[in-house]
């Protein structure tokens, strides 16, 4: 059974840093296309950003170009997100997907993990 379990998420102020990690089972990690989505209340989940399974192309969402940085490392079967200058605006329940499409336009994908929350204060 594939599972996708998310960490890193918790509180922090506007400015401040946290590291997001997914860790995968269930699949042969190093063939997919991995990438995070969020969504806020009263909002729909949108891309936030995606890295193929050859760890050579990366994509972002404009919000986050410049503050947001996707790597993972086919050997710990671990994709993160490390996410600097945080707004308040970003946050979010942030969710690991799995077999995204390609380009990653819309929130689809084979595979998803729980989530977990991110709060920005200001």
């Amino acid at each position: 059974q594939v599972q996708l379990v998310e960490s890193g998420g918790g509180l922090v102020q506007a400015g401040g840093s946290l590291r997001l990690s997914c860790t995968a089972s269930g699949l042969t990690f190093s063939n997919y296309n991995m990438g995070w989505f969020r969504q806020a209340p009263g909002k729909e989940r949108e891309f936030v950003a995606a890295i193929k399974w050859t760890g050579g192309t990366t994509s972002y969402a404009d919000s986050v170009k410049g503050r947001f940085t996707i790597s993972r490392d086919n050997a710990k079967n671990t994709v993160y997100l490390q996410m600097n200058s945080l707004k308040p605006e970003d946050s979010a329940v942030y969710y690991c997907a799995g077999g995204i499409s390609w380009p990653p336009v819309r929130p689809s994908a084979n595979y998803w993990g729980q989530g977990t929350q991110v709060t920005v204060s200001s």
